[in-house]
């Protein structure tokens, strides 16, 4: 039964007509929509407004803590999950095998072009080297010391409670694989742990829905502060260095990562489309860890195996940054060519061959590009002072960076399933790849994963 008033049925029993429904949509816009307002609010708050845009960065910095604050509680039962769901420990050490070759060879591969076209380009050569402003680097411009023996300890956590308090994302990522493997080889006697977890992951994607929502103001928060910030006038004299890093990372989107698509046989456009949005969000936030939880339910809308995408991605935000590897590359030849020093091909190779293992070696450090920047300028005789005279284009090049880093990681989740004999033939539309807010229901309320992510209702199989 229903009732009509004027043009429209409103079901009986409603108090609300349904023309109020419809206008509580109008505003209620896509958040693609909502992140692009928020980008021209920003900037134009930025410009206009310098000192209003200075104090607005605490609107992004709030954002960012919030991601942070629900990253972890996230990851943690999703690694364990997907441990368990594995068919064995050897199953799971193959992973890990073919995960870190896999980051191995691409980010080697995007060195090379790095590399090769900073030099075809010849940037830096003549750039005037005065002014840099060692004060803006992290460390006050001290060169990082290289301690392997420290860094592999930092990876391994003496207090699991530390390590969660920390963000120490790598070492919570080493825990939960023990606990998992813990928890499949006690059997059936760890089902109420797996239910309880299965729970909290559920829980933590409602809380990510309710996050997700604040980042057009994260990025208002941002936009307006950068622009007032740095402003536009410090890329007269780097136009030329930040034209070369968008040109390569747009080779990277363009053309390595198609290929390596091709050859595992993944449906690099859908790919993109499925998780295009949430690059959006790094890109303007600088934050791949402000879409770390939505994109591993983007993943496995996609087709992409929870098990695989829980492990792969984490490790990649650690391991596999392929925009940020090309940044390092082209500001090294760019600093090289600026203070004169011969490019030969041994030289270029000896700057692959250190980014090899700092970008590496690196991993979980607060601004590592420019830590691993400054401590491969030391290796290779660079003064650190080069380095300050990019920290006024860095923002620029950093948005770019972590978008592509979010688009590489998806594509190794998406290689490695597919090598592992999974299928990324999930449905994506046209809707999913332009929008970032389905992990929002109608209501507004955060979805679970069941209705966000499309995951299946079914639970861990108890094992004998």
């Amino acid at each position: 039964m229903s009732a009509t008033t004027g043009s429209e049925t409103v079901p009986q029993g409603t108090d609300r007509p349904a023309g109020e429904a419809r206008k509580r949509r109008w505003w209620r816009l896509p958040m693609g929509v909502q992140a692009l307002l928020a980008m021209v609010v920003g900037a134009a708050i930025g410009v206009f407004a310098p000192d209003v845009g200075e104090n607005m960065k605490i609107l992004g910095d709030v954002f960012i803590r919030l991601v942070e604050m629900i990253v972890l509680p996230l990851v943690f039962p999703l690694i364990v999950l997907g441990i368990t769901q594995m068919e064995s420990v050897k199953n799971l050490g193959r992973l890990a095998w073919r995960t870190i070759l896999y980051f191995e060879v691409i980010t080697t591969v995007i060195l090379l072009v790095a590399v090769g076209l900073a030099k075809a380009f010849d940037i830096g050569t003549g750039m005037p080297t005065a002014g840099g402003d060692v004060g803006q680097l992290p460390g006050d411009g001290k060169p990082a010391e290289v301690d392997f023996a420290q860094l592999l300890l930092h990876a391994v956590p003496d207090n699991v409670f530390k390590a969660f308090a920390e963000g120490n994302l790598l070492a919570v990522l080493l825990f939960a694989v023990f606990f998992g493997v813990g928890l499949a080889a006690v059997g059936h006697k760890a089902a109420p742990v797996r239910s309880v977890l299965d729970t909290v992951s559920e829980v933590m994607f409602k809380v990510v829905g309710f996050v997700i929502r604040l980042a057009p103001l994260g990025i208002l928060g941002f936009l307006a502060y950068d622009v007032a910030h740095y402003g536009l006038s410090g890329l007269k004299g780097l136009v030329g260095f930040v034209g070369v890093v968008y040109f390569g990372l747009a080779v990277i989107l363009l053309v390595v990562f198609p290929i390596t698509a091709a050859i595992f046989r993944v449906r690099y456009v859908a790919l993109l489309r499925a998780v295009g949005g949430l690059a959006g969000i790094a890109f303007v936030t600088r934050s791949s860890e402000a879409v770390l939880a939505p994109l591993l339910a983007r993943l496995e809308k996609h087709g992409i195996r929870r098990s695989t995408a829980s492990f792969v991605v984490p490790l990649g935000y650690s391991f596999n940054t392929d925009g940020s590897t090309l940044y390092q590359a082209v500001a090294l030849v760019f600093l090289a060519n600026a203070y004169g020093m011969d490019l030969s091909a041994g030289t270029l190779l000896t700057m692959v061959l250190v980014l090899v293992v700092l970008s590496k070696g690196m991993a979980g450090v607060a601004s590592a590009s420019i830590v691993v920047l400054m401590a491969a300028g030391k290796t290779l005789g660079l003064p650190v002072e080069g380095i300050a005279l990019l920290m006024g284009v860095d923002f620029l090049a950093d948005m770019a960076r972590t978008a592509v880093n979010v688009f590489g990681n998806s594509l190794a989740a998406a290689v490695l399933d597919k090598s592992a004999g999974g299928s990324d033939k999930g449905a994506v539309s046209a809707e999913d790849g332009a929008g970032s807010d389905e992990i929002v229901d109608g209501s507004g309320e955060g979805a679970g994963p069941t209705e966000a992510a499309g995951r299946s209702e079914e639970r861990l199989p108890e094992r004998a």
